[in-house]
This record gives structure tokens, sequence and C-alpha cells, in this order.
């Protein structure tokens, strides 16, 4: 018994802290120049931040960034790099998003449009690879032109499309594209992981990024994405690579432009009741890795991903039911 309890104690020892600071994040009542260390402001400047940049930035090992849902999204695009921005065990580094939005998009300036033609609109955004329109906040119903077109697709009114460079807009009798509150895809990717370890990401919707809503880009190890949803991004929802390792525990990944779930080589992605459902891509596109669905290996890539099923367990019969006559 004491050589476990040394053993125990060692291994505490080693693993550090179970946790870290509580660390306060509200992009309406904060300010950068406050220490993030308490959720309302207070005389001795110990109130919440505005940026999750900032709160990143004082953070250390196994701390917990608390975002507060102020019905604004926060407009930011964040990486999250090395043993500073990691845990342990026994204490994760978590960035709870209590269901705000972290959201990469930037209006479209109404002097931007260029008339097409019958009632379709041009505009082309600077140096982008990917594209995602919004409309209202909300990804914008979306046409897919076909590769060797030379010209764009017809659309109905409030549809878009990708082509050649460009973003065409339908607009409806009467208005223009500036009656409009639309939004295009213009920050690279929302969270970029890179060697970060025991990271806990969980209640936070990632939308309107160029390339990614999460990338674990590189040997980031042991991710957990809990009640995440990541949406209308320009190429995926969430791109695994690199030697990374992510558990996606109760996430929806959809609306993105080239697929819901990308995996690179050396990868491994566990899959636990999330939804990738294949609306406007596929729900995963395998350029390799391994994942796993409900613990069970996959391969080759799905149209579409749901949550299984629990197996039915049969009604007990009544006893009179079960006796010989």
């Amino acid at each position: 018994m004491r050589n476990l309890a040394i053993g125990f104690l060692l291994a505490v020892l080693v693993a550090g802290p179970a946790g870290g600071r509580d660390l306060y994040v509200d992009n309406r009542g904060g300010d950068d120049q406050l220490t993030g260390t308490q959720p309302r402001s207070r005389p001795d400047g110990s109130g919440p931040l505005r940026t999750l940049t900032r709160a990143l930035h004082l953070a250390g090992p196994g701390d917990h960034i608390r975002l507060a849902d102020s019905g604004v999204p926060y407009r930011e695009s964040i990486s999250l790099v090395g043993n500073r921005l990691s845990g342990t065990p026994l204490g994760p580094l978590v960035l709870d998003g209590n269901g705000a939005v972290l959201d990469g998009s930037l209006p479209v300036p109404a002097d931007q449009w260029v008339f097409y033609r019958d009632n379709r609109f041009r505009f082309r955004p600077p140096r982008i690879e990917f594209y995602q329109l919004f409309l209202d906040s909300r990804p914008a119903v979306r046409v897919f032109a076909p590769a060797a077109s030379d010209s764009p697709p017809k659309l109905q009114p409030r549809q878009w499309c990708a082509h050649q460079g460009a973003i065409y807009f339908a607009v409806e009798p009467s208005k223009l594209p500036a009656d409009y509150a639309l939004r295009y895809a213009c920050l690279p990717t929302g969270i970029t992981l890179y060697h970060v370890d025991y990271v806990v990401i969980r209640d936070l919707t990632i939308q309107g990024f160029q390339i990614d809503g999460l990338s674990a880009a590189n040997t980031a190890r042991r991710i957990t994405l809990k009640a995440v949803t990541s949406t209308g991004n320009g190429r995926s929802g969430l791109a695994v690579g690199g030697a990374s390792q992510v558990d996606v525990d109760g996430c929806l990944l959809r609306g993105n432009g080239t697929a819901q779930l990308l995996t690179l080589p050396y990868s491994e992605v566990h899959l636990r009741g999330s939804r990738l459902p294949g609306d406007t891509a596929a729900g995963w596109v395998d350029q390799g890795g391994r994942v796993y669905l409900e613990k069970q290996q996959i391969r080759g890539g799905r149209e579409a991903i749901q949550p299984q099923e629990p197996a039915k367990v049969p009604a007990p019969k009544d006893a009179a039911e079960g006796r010989a006559p």
C-alpha cells in the first residue's frame, strides 16, 4: 500500500496541478486591460477580458477560459500552440464557449457588387481560395457551379454560387445586394491547434472562416470537442492531420464547402454521437488517417454520418404469456 501511495503521489507531481485558473471573456462587457479573473468588472481591475486573443496571451497550462454568450459573435481567428496552452490528464486546458459564436466573416461592401445579368450580381473577394456567403448571419443557399462551365448557373432569388474567383448572388425583384445583410468568409481558420496536448473545446459554434472551422494541424493530441457546431466554413468544419488525435463528442459539422470532416495522413478521429450530414459536402472526406465511429473503425469516407441508434432491448414477456398450455 505504501508503494502504491508513493507511486500515485509521483504521478500527480509529474502530471502537474489538476487545474489552472479561470479566465473570463466577454466581448461586450469586457476590457483587455483587465485581469480576466472575474466574470464582472470590479474596482480592482479583475473583470473579464474582451477578446479570446488576449485570454490566450495570459493563459497557462490547464487554465479554463470561459466565454460569455453576449449575443454578439466573437470575430477572431485564434491558435493554440505549444506546452503553455496544453493541459494534463488531471487538468486539461478548457475553452468553454457557453453557447457563444466564433465568426470569421466580414460584411460585403455594398459598392463592391457589380451587376452581371438577369437578377445576378458579382463580388470578387480579395485573396480567397474557398468561399462562403452568409445571409442574415446564416449560410445562404448555395448552388454549385460545374467546374467546366464558362458562366455561372442561373440562380433563384437569395441563392448564390462561386465561379471563377467571384461570388454571384441573385436578388429579388426591385432589390439590390445592399438591401441584404450579406457577409463572406474571410478570416482563415477559426481555431488552429498545433503541438498541444489535453485540450477541451466545448459548447461553441464556429462559422464563417475561409478554410476550416477547426484545424488540428500537427501533433495536436488528446483533443476533445464536445457539443461544438462548425458550420458555413469554406473548406471543412474540422480538418485533422499531422499525427493529431481528436475526439468528436456530440458535435454537429454541417454546411461546410468541401467536407464536414477532412482527415489527412497520420491522424486519428473518434466520432461519438455526432452528426455530419452531407448537406453541402460529404460528411467525411478521407485523405488518410484513421476514423472510428462509436469505437468501430470505418474507412474510405462517408456521404453522411449520423449517431448510431442504441440497440433496442426487447420488452419482457408477461409471465402468463411464457407458460406452456
